[in-house]
């Protein structure tokens, strides 16, 4: 494998002009550049990156931690699809991303900076956390790591997030089903430890004050965001609050879910009961009846986030925030009374 060393050799000049050279500095001579640079792509030098870190003390890596990341999610492809986003801004702006998957046991043994530091990571992004995540608590306590959380609205000094309006986004979502005469309207929402979940009910509430009603707190059940606690949810409505006639379901995942169990017990949708999702996933637009839903623009989350957080690595900006926008996606499982 050829080294810096080889180069000056062939070109006649000094290692020192060879690294100055291939690093861009504007005090070598354009002739000799050009000619540097030909004698390295003839001898197919490629650089090293860890010895140029440790130089630089930059390794060009971004981290991305994902909580519990399963099987279970494949249906909606969530983390997926920010991923993709994560990946491609971070190789366009020529940083390499390096996945750590944890879960409540693998933090008892080792903190978020010490995974981070153990890879050399220069920041990192955070997503699928929980409230009562310990991770969540150490970031927002470090203030020496770069680092941007997905869905969870904390800032400070070296904390950013990105997240898309969930409040907005379900109080479209409810107002929807308000204006098509629905009154009756049940929710079933992810968990308490999850902040989209409390921005969604908030957006549930809101839409009712709009029509000048009181939200019924007593409609409101929460399904963990799986396929199945959607199901029993929704299994759970029909048996205690048979006078509802639409349900807003704070995931796609959830709705589908609900959708199953209705189908099991008889329900038609939306001719008996109105269901809208949050999220437009992949397969809303397949089940059937195709899913009226919430559309938020998952890789967009992920595209930002890593945007954002190379701009904190590079200091370019004093943004803290991304707020992205939704978007109602009028289907077939809802309808006028």
């Amino acid at each position: 494998m050829a080294t810096i060393k080889d180069i000056a050799r062939k070109a006649g000049v000094s290692v020192t002009t060879v690294s100055r050279a291939l690093n861009g500095y504007d005090d070598v001579n354009e002739e000799t550049r050009r000619k540097i640079k030909q004698v390295a792509a003839d001898l197919s030098y490629s650089p090293n990156a860890v010895a140029r870190s440790l130089v630089s003390k930059k390794t060009r890596t971004i981290g991305l931690i994902i909580s519990d990341i399963n099987r279970a999610g494949a249906k909606d492809a969530f983390a997926y699809e920010v991923l993709c986003g994560i990946n491609d801004r971070a190789g366009e702006l020529n940083y390499d991303l390096l996945l750590f998957s944890t879960n409540p046991s693998k933090q008892v043994e080792k903190s978020y900076a010490s995974l981070c530091k153990e890879r050399n990571v220069e920041g990192a992004i955070l997503s699928g956390l929980r409230l009562d995540d310990p991770y969540l608590h150490e970031v927002v306590e470090q203030n020496s790591f770069p680092c941007v959380l997905i869905d969870i609205p904390i800032t400070g000094a070296n904390v950013a997030h990105v997240t898309s309006d969930s409040k907005i986004g379900a109080t479209m979502a409810v107002r929807h089903l308000l204006e098509q005469g629905h009154r009756r309207i049940a929710m079933i929402n992810g968990h308490n430890q999850a902040s989209v979940s409390q921005d969604r009910y908030f957006g549930y509430k809101k839409a009712h004050e709009q029509f000048g009603l009181s939200a019924d707190s007593s409609l409101v059940y929460d399904g963990g965001f799986s396929e199945d606690g959607g199901a029993e949810a929704m299994y759970q409505i029909l048996i205690r609050n048979p006078d509802v006639t639409a349900v807003f379901c704070a995931s796609d995942l959830m709705a589908l879910g609900a959708m199953r169990t209705l189908e099991k017990m008889g329900r038609k949708v939306p001719e008996e009961m109105s269901v809208i999702g949050f999220d437009d996933i992949t397969i809303a637009s397949y089940c059937s009846p195709k899913l009226t839903t919430i559309r938020q623009d998952k890789y967009e989350l992920g595209y930002q986030a890593a945007q954002l957080l190379i701009d904190m690595l590079e200091e370019r900006t004093d943004n803290r925030k991304i707020l992205l926008s939704n978007q109602l996606v009028v289907r077939e499982s809802t309808r006028r009374l």
